[in-house]
């Protein structure tokens, strides 16, 4: 990745992992207190805690980087001339987290020209923070991750998520659920994508699927699969394309050929 000599790296670094730490204090002292909850949609929860996230990652980006582009779930874009991008969730799994359960997360990539650079996700409620840079490998908690090393599908453990549109569009997503329990170890559903992306990089699933993602659902999650030698791609085994209505498919790579060809009748005999 060819980045201008003279732009600080040490300094992008340091700016995620603080806004990585100080939106993770806010959700760990928030996490068990009476919550402002409102809907996005009829299962798409927004909280105070989300917003307080976000406002504390927006200002440590901007007080730093005031020209950077930002992409955020809960507010508009901030656009400008800048080939740097940051892409925020600033809390993955808000309904696990309203419910009390402790699977939820901040996610946060940047990206430069496009391409991405630097991907975390800390998860503050087990301790939990993954980070990848481009071609310096993905770790947790310092120490260097993997993909797992199984090969054959029946022996995989799987993971995925229902998109917002699920009220309407359930019987086709079963459709997928159902052609992967028949063929796989076990099918688990976590309800938070970035964490669900995280634990294929460590090894702790050894595949992801799911429709209908956002580009601050996925691209922290993304590049630190990729790094840690897994693989990315949308259902037919092609580039998934960030900014697209966005549908993904991420393995350890040895097992990605096979769940192509598992969904590939399916999506012959079902229209999205």
């Amino acid at each position: 990745m060819n980045i201008h000599p003279l732009v600080n790296k040490k300094l992008l670094r340091e700016v995620l992992f603080l806004c990585l730490k100080e939106s993770g204090k806010i959700l760990r002292q928030g996490f068990g207190t009476v919550l402002k909850v409102s809907k996005k949609g009829p299962v798409n929860l927004v909280t105070d805690i989300d917003i307080a996230s976000e406002r504390k990652i927006v200002s440590i980006i901007k007080e730093k980087f005031p020209d950077h582009r930002i992409l955020t779930e809960e507010s508009n874009p901030y656009e400008s001339p800048s080939k740097f991008r940051w892409i925020i969730d600033p809390l993955d799994g808000t309904t696990n987290y309203a419910h009390q359960i402790p699977l939820c997360c901040v996610s946060i990539a940047l990206e430069f020209n496009g391409e991405l650079m630097l991907g975390g996700i800390y998860n503050p409620l087990q301790n939990e923070l993954f980070f990848a840079e481009k071609g310096k490998g993905a770790f947790l908690n310092g120490k260097r991750i993997q993909i797992s090393k199984t090969t054959k599908l029946q022996e995989s453990l799987m993971v995925t998520g229902f998109p917002y549109d699920r009220l309407e569009k359930a019987e086709f997503y079963l459709k997928f659920f159902k052609g992967m329990m028949v063929r796989c170890q076990g099918v688990r559903r976590l309800g938070a994508a970035a964490i669900d992306l995280a634990y294929v990089a460590c090894g702790r699933f050894d595949a992801f699927w799911e429709f209908n993602l956002k580009p601050w659902d996925v691209a922290a999650g993304i590049l630190i699969v990729e790094e840690a030698g897994g693989k990315i791609s949308d259902f037919k085994g092609l580039n998934a394309i960030l900014d697209s209505p966005f549908q993904i498919l991420a393995s350890n790579g040895k097992v990605h050929s096979q769940i192509v060809t598992a969904f590939r009748p399916i999506l012959k005999l079902t229209k999205k």
